[in-house]
């Protein structure tokens, strides 16, 4: 019998962490039957910086995760998160094809060709897009446009990006460690499949995933992703401030970021420690927010993830910077299958297993995905990477 079986692996700055899912028929989400972490080393701020090391990391959480699941880990979804990871929102157009004017899906590939013409890649491959809005002979479309008929279709779409080394030297080891890629996922849309409803992505929401180096925001409107921006500067920079401020070790630091603070410091250095930190995020946050003309209007708020939305009183400090509700990120999609799993630090990895829903033939098979360009450069950095 085959198994519908789904892994997500999400390599953070941080932690590498592998889930392994398996879909039921008749159920819409998997079963978690697997999970692995395991220390990243080699990675810095979301990208390779020493290839052999960050091998050894995906190949614990691996081993790990088939320990638990009882299966042998030969290919995965696999999400990107660095700070090259861009979203550019690129308008283009074509003329309709066929004599009678009808739209056609060769149509809309056109348009979108039109407007990867019109991105200036320099050096970043595009990892997702998303059409966002079409128009026929200049009048909006809503919903899809084939069988509709005119002259002229425009389309505006998000491309997300990301630079073309980072994102070769990521597959080869992930290759090197025995791991086959299916397809690569930018972390926010993963993320937005567990922490964010319906609802909330259409009314129009922020999710902020503040990782260990890095902190990224995604903006979502009418059901798509309007916007994406990665900037450095995350939860560990939080952990190295409080340790130079009180002059403590950093496992200590780290506690007292959770907070875990013990009687012997001052409790009001501590907070304005955190807080000078996290008003730097929340500037950043709004920097952007004012560039997309998206400040104080998104009706459902700022819903933070990662291993720093565990920080005591960030959403209050957040209603209070950016003048937006705010709440922290949960779900409920996978029970209480794991408990560790409720962590939101969890959320990119259970969101890529939920990418495999589709996919009826874990055991063998070809997948179609984005990387066939980039078959001889993954083969010559797995070769690189060999001693």
């Amino acid at each position: 019998m085959i198994r519908n079986i789904s892994v997500g692996i999400d390599i953070g700055s941080s932690m590498t962490r592998v889930v392994v899912g398996e879909f039921l028929k008749g159920e819409k989400n998997p079963r978690i039957i697997g999970v692995g972490e395991s220390e990243t080393f080699g990675m810095r701020r979301g990208y390779v910086v020493d290839p052999l090391a960050l091998v050894v990391s995906i190949k614990n959480a691996a081993l790990m995760a088939e320990k638990s699941a009882g299966i042998k880990i030969k290919r995965a979804f696999v999400s990107v998160g660095g700070i090259s990871l861009r979203g550019e929102m690129i308008s283009g157009g074509t003329i309709i094809s066929k004599a009678d004017g009808e739209v056609t899906n060769l149509d809309i590939n056109k348009a979108l060709q039109d407007c990867e013409d019109n991105l200036n890649l320099n050096n970043k491959k595009i990892v997702q897009i998303f059409p966002i809005s079409y128009r026929l002979d200049s009048k909006e479309v809503l919903g899809r446009p084939e069988g509709m008929r005119g002259t002229k279709l425009e389309v505006k779409a998000l491309f997300i990006t990301y630079s073309m080394q980072h994102l070769e030297d990521l597959i080869g080891a992930l290759a090197q460690a025995g791991v086959e890629t299916i397809d690569v996922i930018a972390s926010p849309i993963a993320l937005a499949q567990i922490a964010l409803s319906e609802k909330q992505k259409i009314a129009g929401v922020g999710l902020v995933d503040i990782g260990s180096q890095k902190t990224s925001l995604s903006i979502f409107e009418n059901g798509s992703p309007l916007s994406i921006y990665t900037f450095s500067g995350g939860s560990s920079d939080i952990t190295n401030d409080i340790a130079l401020g009180l002059k403590i070790p950093l496992e200590q630091a780290e506690l007292f970021k959770k907070g875990g603070m013990t009687e012997n410091f001052s409790k009001k250095k501590l907070d304005e420690i955190i807080e000078a930190r996290l008003y730097d995020i929340f500037e950043s946050i709004e920097n952007h927010l004012k560039k997309i003309k998206r400040n104080e209007l998104l009706p459902a708020g700022i819903v933070f993830v990662g291993g720093g939305a565990s920080i005591p009183g960030l959403e209050e400090l957040s209603k209070s910077a950016l003048k937006l509700p705010s709440s922290l990120g949960t779900s409920e999609i996978f029970g209480n299958s794991k408990t560790k799993l409720r962590d939101s630090s969890w959320f990119t990895a259970l969101g890529l297993v939920t990418a495999g829903r589709d996919n009826n033939d874990y055991s063998g098979g070809t997948f179609k995905n984005l990387f066939k360009d980039l078959k001889n450069t993954i083969k010559s950095s797995v070769k690189q990477l060999m001693p």
